[in-house]
């Protein structure tokens, strides 16, 4: 991870962050993401909406999700280029957790 490109200063993800920016690789309305990352957290990230769309405004102001059309009420969001770079970086760190903790339970079996 290069410290110059800018995005390690939105790292680490919080666990819900991390879901609402993975689910918004497509464009998607407030309460499909909540269903999206209920169902691809396997039940473990419920989001009500007081954090998701404080979330999503967070991320907004960010630059790292963007509006991407409104019918009706209901506004849809997209990941941004910024966005992106900033979920593969989490995933690159999750990889290297995930890589080391399984080592050190090998070794203890």
């Amino acid at each position: 991870m290069d410290v110059r490109d800018g995005t390690l200063r939105y790292l680490p993800l919080s666990e819900a962050t991390y879901y609402i920016m993975l689910v918004l690789a497509r464009p998607m309305h407030g309460y499909a993401i909540m269903q999206r990352v209920e169902e691809l957290s396997e039940g473990m990230v419920k989001l009500g909406p007081g954090t998701l769309y404080g979330a999503l405004a967070h991320l907004q102001r960010e630059g790292l999700i963007a509006k991407a059309g409104q019918a009706d009420r209901r506004k849809s969001y997209i990941l941004t280029a910024l966005g992106m770079d900033v979920l593969l970086q989490q995933v690159r760190r999750l990889e290297v957790m995930s890589r080391n903790g399984l080592s050190v339970i090998d070794s203890w079996i």
